[in-house]
């Protein structure tokens, strides 16, 4: 497995996991919805029952979003390969290491570390279309590109 295809299964996972974790949710929240029954205390009850709508619509929202992001990430091609930086590159830079496809925190592959970020986020604006020896400078940080792949 390359190596491109490992951070890409990675992010899948990352994807995946995000989204039992919803559905999970949305699950606890709508058993708690079934469960709850008329008590004496009717404001109460329908305070209780108004927040577990709204949490169960946050959550739902957050469903499609995660929806979204893999939807983005499957049209990522990892076999394909070009010297400028674009969707589904791996960028070296003097800085940091970077994965362009969706943001999904630190990755780790052979005790190298990669950041897996969207192309846009604001580092990601500032990488797309450069190429291997190209400066940028993020947050009073000068950056070089070492290596795309």
């Amino acid at each position: 497995m390359t190596l491109k295809q490992e951070l890409y299964k990675q992010c899948l996972e990352f994807v995946d996991n995000r989204f039992t974790t919803i559905q999970n949710t949305i699950k606890e929240i709508q058993e708690s919805l079934t469960s709850e029954t008329k008590s004496s205390a009717g404001d109460k009850h329908e305070t209780g029952r108004a927040m577990l709508q709204l949490e169960r619509e946050k959550a739902g929202n957050q469903l499609v979003e995660i929806e979204k992001i893999k939807t983005l990430l499957l049209k990522i091609e990892v076999k394909n390969s070009s010297k400028t930086i674009g969707l589904g590159s791996v960028v070296y830079t003097t800085q940091a290491n970077y994965f362009i496809a969706i943001s999904a925190g630190e990755l780790e592959n052979k005790n190298d570390k990669f950041y897996a970020i969207s192309a846009s986020t604001p580092i990601g604006k500032l990488l797309m279309g450069k190429t291997v020896g190209d400066e940028i400078e993020f947050r009073q940080q000068v950056f070089i590109i070492d290596n795309v792949l």
